[in-house]
């Protein structure tokens, strides 16, 4: 699944790891005192070395990429590996342009506060000045989500194809296993799609964190107390952290039995869909009573989904709502005391959000991860059957059997 697209996965994993920390501090204790040694950001009249930290970070990604085709060379490492650290890249500076945005709502939301409570405060070209700044951000956000999105959709064919030709090549091999037509077709397309899906999601997760905690942390500074536990130092950033390990807590003690639940629910489905293809060429296959015992288990099984599913998503449905005013409740002591301004207000709003939906990864994605982990399972019994494993054909056993016609 992983090393017919990917040179030596495991390593190729904790090497990015590594990489990322080793550039990270080399930035904040040598390269980032350094200015701006390209002149670029005066030239274009930006603040500080703001060029340059996008150059270093290219540079940074591009490294690790040129090494890893140059130490493992694969057939396709110039998708995995270089098309990775571009996805990589362009999801960081996402993240880099939603704290641009933050940092504009500041800005606005302060204008309006000081235009609102005196006539002529602030004029028309200023106003429509701070829409421009934000229209420019906007259509490099949008324009950068675009051309992502269609590299991202090509990244993630080359890795089905990737599976594919391995599957297609042991053709011969496999397809007297159980399901292999499905493996080979379905499950290779739905595992690449999630995989990348939420790898991307992941690292969004991550990048936004290492942005907007830094930035919720500085406007803590704002909050006095909190309901309940009053003064307490940083405060915002201690609620979003423990609102999400709770719900993280709770969504997965409610979805645990989703899993296999969907795993189940591939296997009557592919037994209830091998008897009816079989009996468009045998008579004696397909019959009524097997066809009705075949799709008894589909609906057992969807009913028992339905039922898991309604309480997993009370439970997830009402810790989503109650997360949309959490930070006004945390903020209501300081609301009423004037303890900031509207733009302040905005910031800290916005950067909670991001921080929270951050720690919130698995509680957003848990849906899809339970989906992915049906498929992983399917993929790596296959697996196993191909490397002989008898008893990974239990894996592949999807329901009664009718007696050959």
């Amino acid at each position: 699944m992983f090393g017919c697209f990917f040179p030596s996965p495991r390593a190729l994993v904790y090497s990015a790891g590594g990489w990322a920390l080793i550039a990270l501090l080399f930035w904040h204790f040598v390269a980032g005192d350094w200015g701006d040694p390209t002149g670029l950001s005066g030239l274009l009249g930006l603040e500080g070395n703001t060029v340059w930290v996008y150059l270093y970070v290219l540079l940074a990604y591009a490294a690790f990429a040129a090494f890893w085709m140059w130490y493992r060379p694969h057939r396709w490492s110039l998708w995995s590996v270089a098309g990775s650290a571009l996805i990589v890249f362009v999801t960081w500076f996402q993240v880099q342009l939603d704290v641009m945005i933050n940092q504009w709502f500041g800005r606005f939301y302060d204008t309006i506060q000081k235009a609102l409570a005196k006539p002529g405060a602030v004029t028309v070209e200023d106003y429509y000045g701070q829409l421009a700044t934000f229209l420019i951000i906007a259509m490099v956000f949008i324009v950068t989500a675009v051309l992502n999105a269609f590299f991202t959709s090509h990244f993630v064919f080359r890795w089905r194809t990737a599976m594919n030709d391995r599957y297609v090549d042991l053709w011969q091999q496999v397809r007297h296993i159980e399901g292999a037509s499905q493996r080979v077709q379905e499950d290779t397309m739905r595992f690449a799609g999630i995989m990348e899906s939420l790898g991307v999601r992941f690292i969004d997760a991550v990048m936004t964190l290492i942005a907007f905690l830094p930035i919720l942390w500085g406007l803590s500074v704002h909050i006095k107390e909190i309901p309940v536990v009053g003064e307490l130092a940083y405060a915002l950033v201690w609620v979003a952290i423990l609102w999400s390990v709770f719900g993280t807590g709770i969504l997965a003690l409610a979805g645990y039995r989703l899993p296999g639940l969907e795993f189940r629910n591939q296997r009557v489905e592919a037994a209830f869909r091998k008897e009816l293809v079989i009996g468009e060429d045998r008579e004696s296959r397909a019959q009524p009573p097997t066809l009705g015992e075949l799709f008894a288990n589909v609906r057992r099984n969807y009913f028992r989904l339905y039922l898991n599913y309604l309480y997993f998503n009370v439970v997830r449905y009402g810790y989503l709502q109650a997360g949309v005013i959490l930070p006004y409740i945390a903020l209501g002591p300081t609301i009423v005391s004037a303890g900031f301004t509207l733009g302040v207000m905005q910031q800290i709003i916005r950067a909670f959000g991001r921080v929270e939906n951050s720690f919130q990864f698995l509680v957003n994605s848990w849906t899809t991860i339970v989906e992915l982990m049906s498929i992983y399972k399917r993929l790596a019994a296959f697996e196993r059957a191909i490397a002989g494993d008898d008893q990974a054909a239990i894996e592949f056993e999807t329901g009664p059997r009718a007696p050959a016609g």
